[in-house]
């Protein structure tokens, strides 16, 4: 909006803007070079989100195809100990060694025939863990006697043969007490080896605990408390987890 000199006024006057004109941006170079800045700041912020949008659907898209249709990024369970060789003899007077674990997912207990404690308590749990997996064909488990004076090959057998069980599936072992005792202690971890302190005659293994080992004779997971339903069950979960490792 302009001004105009009043009528009759000196005709030689000139229109003057009643407002300032807007200083331009070109006016301030200054502030012109700020601004471009800026904008070339704001571009390559674009730009660095778009790469790292694209490499982390691209890592994630790796181990999405890596680990398809598995198990492997779950957390393992740990290693506890390793099966140390051993000679026994089962059920049927065959000999057992370490072998015997090749390739199979074992549950292993301490236990003897003629027990009127926790003995029963166990194999009854035991035996539930026996129907869960007793067609797997990478299952088995190794119930070694702690009392081998006792229980010898027949009367294994006949105790195998009381809980209906196959014993290509649930194998029974005996052997020299000083070798089942040690494999008890020092591989399996299911009594403490300060307890081999007296003569070999005189200890006694009476222990409730199940251990569980798998295809590479490795002791694994935990130390499973037999007489424990909690841990009978946590026992199976684990056997299954071990299956499809």
């Amino acid at each position: 909006m302009y001004g105009t000199s009043q009528r009759g006024s000196n005709s030689n006057c000139v229109p003057i803007p009643i407002f300032k004109h807007s200083a331009k941006l070109s006016q301030y170079p200054e502030n012109n070079s700020n601004f471009v800045t800026h904008l070339k700041q704001i571009k390559m912020s674009k730009k660095f989100l778009t790469y790292l949008v694209f490499f982390a659907v691209l890592i994630a898209g790796f181990y999405y195809f890596l680990f398809r249709g598995t198990d492997n990024w779950k957390v393992k369970m740990p290693v506890l100990s390793y099966v140390q060789p051993f000679s026994f003899t089962n059920q049927d007077g065959k000999n057992v060694t370490e072998k015997v674990f090749q390739n199979k997912i074992t549950v292993v207990e301490y236990f003897f025939t003629t027990c009127k404690g926790i003995c029963p308590k166990l194999n009854k749990n035991m035996k539930e863990i026996y129907l869960v997996y007793k067609d797997n064909p990478d299952f088995q488990i190794l119930s070694h006697t702690c009392n081998p004076e006792t229980d010898s090959v027949p009367v294994l057998k006949r105790y195998a043969d009381s809980l209906e069980v196959n014993t290509a599936k649930w194998i029974f072992l005996t052997g020299l007490k000083d070798s089942l005792y040690q494999m008890a202690r020092g591989s399996y971890l299911l009594d403490d080896p300060k307890n081999n302190v007296v003569k070999i005659e005189d200890q006694f293994i009476h222990t409730q605990f199940f251990a569980l080992v798998d295809r590479k004779g490795k002791v694994r997971g935990k130390i499973y408390d037999g007489l424990k339903t909690l841990e009978v069950e946590q026992l199976k979960v684990d056997i299954g987890r071990l299956i499809k490792e």
